[in-house]
């Protein structure tokens, strides 16, 4: 099998799915970054996709029609808190498998640690692909078949969608099987021998007419133990507004490169009633495949000097003492003309899961690590998986845009 060249380096998801043991979590999140700021990274993000669709007046379509059926509301399925990221079931082949939700790449696939088995459905192109991930990686062979979102009893069923099956696979453990791929299509450039890039789920489902809109709308949840369980959703093809308080506000994809090629988007981060300047605006990217919430240096340090809280080395992680969570104040985020509040409690990981991340259970950690490099870079933040349990997200390819909307989690006391 050849090697094939990556030239659009995905966003590498928390890999390690050993929940008793998240020791190295800084770590994983900082080498992830790293790959996602790499100098290879070609792709065009979501805004070039959309352009040049519009341009060639085309659109992917499996279901061999020249025109789009006509579409479907949107539809939701529940997915599980995996302590460090979210998984959901997905049917490929015939057989069930757990796949790691990520919006920073847009492969999918399966194969990690249960065994593919092919039913009538699947076809081999006989071409290899080759993914690096910043923790992991995977080798393998594109298939086409059908895949059914959500589970069995899911109505996303999806006609000759593109998937790989694993032959190697490194990072990987736990239930974790592979992953749903859901970042813009531009991502699987070059990953697959042969192909200039693979429709990604989203595309099949507005294609096969299962979505009206090409947009997916993340909810999740804080956590609240160690292990897996149903704690979030995903809404395919339209907001669910069950889920927010008040409007959703969007923005545009970042003209900022690299984070133009992600979902990346322009924020402001400021301190307490006093709007202590941590990070001026600049562009960066939301993530579900990142655990953390990470920042510019100069940004970390600036939050370290208005919180006074110290580096553990056992975590990684900022610690606060039980005086300085007191004082704690809340951190603005400007995204458009909306600033949302991260809370002091929405700034602390889970006490529950302290030992688990080795440190001790009654101390305060904070959710926040350090890019390694100063701002100015073009990507200067990722707002990843404990961001997003407090807000609601929108990821949406037709309009080429991210929307964030406040939620029940915004303002609660969960830590």
């Amino acid at each position: 099998m050849s090697r094939v060249v990556v030239n659009s380096i995905p966003i590498a998801p928390q890999l390690a799915a050993d929940v008793d043991n998240l020791k190295n979590l800084v770590e994983k999140d900082l080498r992830r970054a790293r790959k996602h700021l790499s100098p290879d990274t070609i792709a065009h993000g979501p805004r070039a996709i959309h352009e040049a669709r519009n341009k060639d007046n085309h659109r992917h379509h499996e279901d061999g029609s020249g025109s789009t059926p006509t579409p479907a509301s949107g539809k939701a399925i529940t997915v599980d808190d995996a302590t460090v990221t979210y998984m959901m079931p997905c049917i490929i082949g015939g057989s069930e498998y757990s796949l790691l939700i990520d919006t920073g790449s847009s492969n999918t696939w399966c194969g990690a640690n249960k065994k593919f088995q092919p039913d009538s459905s699947c076809e081999s192109t006989r071409k290899s692909v080759n993914v690096s991930y910043g923790s992991g990686s995977f080798t393998g062979t594109e298939y086409t078949g059908t895949v059914i979102l959500g589970g069995k009893d899911s109505a996303l069923k999806l006609e000759k969608q593109s998937f790989a099956v694993a032959s190697q696979a490194q990072g990987f453990g736990g239930d974790m099987d592979g992953i749903l791929g859901i970042g813009p299509v531009d991502l699987t450039s070059s990953t697959v021998e042969g192909m200039s890039s693979i429709p990604t789920v989203t595309d099949n489902l507005h294609g096969q007419g299962l979505i009206k809109t090409e947009c997916i709308g993340i909810s999740y949840n804080p956590t609240q133990s160690n292990g897996t369980m149903a704690n979030g959703e995903l809404m395919f093809g339209e907001v669910d507004q069950s889920k927010i308080t008040g409007d959703v506000t969007y923005v545009p994809i970042t003209s900022t490169s690299p984070a133009s090629k992600y979902w990346g988007i322009d924020q402001e981060i400021t301190y307490g009633s006093s709007k202590k300047m941590i990070l001026k605006q600049t562009a960066g990217i939301v993530d579900t495949g990142t655990t953390l919430i990470m920042i510019s240096d100069d940004a970390f340090q600036a939050y370290q000097e208005a919180t006074g809280a110290t580096m553990d080395q056992a975590t990684g992680l900022l610690k606060l003492t039980d005086q300085q969570l007191k004082n704690l104040q809340s951190l603005n985020y400007k995204i458009g003309d909306t600033t949302f509040e991260l809370t002091p409690n929405a700034q602390i990981w889970p006490r529950s899961l302290n030992n688990a991340l080795g440190g001790d259970a009654d101390s305060n950690y904070a959710v926040f690590a350090s890019m390694g490099q100063i701002s100015g870079i073009g990507l200067d933040f990722i707002n990843g998986f404990t961001w997003l349990q407090r807000f609601y997200s929108v990821y949406d390819v037709t309009n080429q845009r991210v929307g964030i909307a406040n939620t029940a989690n915004t303002n609660a006391e969960t830590n």
